[in-house]
């Protein structure tokens, strides 16, 4: 996929205040300090697109890009909100989980996971929510020019270890860098084969 254009669009502190289109949203997240913006801005080749979503407040929203002005790509605040006050967390996480399970057109969610790191107690019980939610999600490991290309293999291979303990079939899996744009066109190619069979059944 070639990314032609790439606009932010929208903030939404709820999900009904999300814009009312008939296109699809792909929607990321992940915990805090994953590389989130950094990934949205290498896989748009936008340098500061995410910039958007850094600013005072906005981090706390659901946050919204046109991306070839023609399907969407969805910024969600992360999980896992440790520093933050007990009532803020509550909001956050009712932020979230109403997006997840209740926008429809959400075609894909792509949780973030940094590869440097074992399997997280946080991450593992997310994705198990979203198996038991019925919600289509897809694994990105980031920041893989950290360690060693052993090392990413070893600690990817651990989480799919985990996972599939409890899951009969595993959920498709990305290894990226932000840095040295690995993992790029993978993920695109993913979203554009998505959006192609959707509008291949539409057509039908």
């Amino acid at each position: 996929m070639v990314i032609k254009s790439a606009e932010f669009l929208i903030s939404s502190a709820k999900v009904e205040q999300c814009p009312d289109h008939q296109s699809t949203e792909y929607a990321f997240i992940g915990r805090s300090n994953v590389g989130k913006s950094s990934l949205i801005n290498m896989l748009t080749g936008y340098g500061k697109l995410a910039k958007t979503s850094s600013m005072p407040g906005k981090t706390m929203l659901i946050n919204h890009f046109i991306i070839n002005k023609e399907w969407y790509l969805v910024d969600l605040p992360g999980y896992g909100f440790a520093k933050r006050s007990k009532k803020a967390q509550d909001e956050l996480e009712q932020m979230i989980s109403s997006y997840i399970l209740e926008r429809e057109l959400m075609t894909n969610l792509f949780v973030l996971i940094d590869v440097r790191h074992k399997p997280q107690r946080i991450d593992m019980e997310f994705m198990e929510w979203l198996g038991e939610n019925g919600v289509p999600f897809s694994i990105i490991f980031t920041k893989a020019d950290k360690l060693g290309r052993v090392r990413v293999s070893e600690n990817v291979s651990a989480y799919l270890k985990e996972l599939s303990e409890q899951w009969e079939e595993l959920p498709p899996h990305f290894i990226t860098s932000a840095e040295t744009r690995q993992g790029r066109e993978e993920v695109l190619d993913y979203i554009e084969q998505i959006n192609r069979d959707i509008r291949n059944a539409s057509a039908e």
